[in-house]
């Protein structure tokens, strides 16, 4: 599906244009410490004219069928382009942590890493991530590998989502 660029978008982010919009999907979670999962998601990634986008995650567990059964994830914060095709995440959930995440684009990828991750004393341990974000036929399809709890990073949550 094409998308157009948005006249009051801020030309630091003309290579993140093909993120900005509302998203919807499914995805699937897996690790060592958890039953595997799916879900349901919702995203957007929105702008003021201002170089940064305003990105903003809900999903909910859903069971074999689609049917929703709970509220799960949420995670709000700023993607930031940098010089030189770098850019910068910054995160926070409500589970009690924080992220500042590091990264590159390449056209319709973006490609990111953890440098810092605080958390409160009642969150999990997380201690690195990546994700990849990439526009393939029209739809985001993102990928968030993970170490926590004494677990070597490793593949934790993929999705798919149609722009709406």
């Amino acid at each position: 599906m094409p998308f157009e660029i948005p006249t009051d978008l801020h030309p630091d982010l003309v290579p993140y244009a093909w993120l900005v919009g509302q998203w919807q999907g499914s995805g699937h979670g897996d690790y060592p410490s958890i039953e595997t999962f799916s879900f349901g998601q919702e995203v957007a990634f929105a702008h003021d004219g201002r170089p940064f986008l305003h990105y903003f995650s809900r999903t909910w567990l859903v069971d074999a069928e689609g049917n929703t059964l709970r509220p799960a994830a949420l995670e709000t914060g700023f993607l930031r382009p940098r010089p030189a095709a770098e850019c910068e995440l910054v995160l926070a959930h409500p589970t009690g942590f924080a992220e500042v995440w590091y990264g590159s684009v390449d056209g319709p990828k973006i490609e990111l890493t953890t440098d810092v991750i605080a958390r409160t004393q009642s969150a999990k341990e997380v201690t690195a991530g990546r994700r990849l974000y990439g526009l393939v036929d029209g739809d985001l399809l993102w990928a968030y590998d993970m170490a926590a709890e004494g677990h070597p990073l490793q593949s934790h949550l993929w999705g798919r989502l149609v722009r709406q």
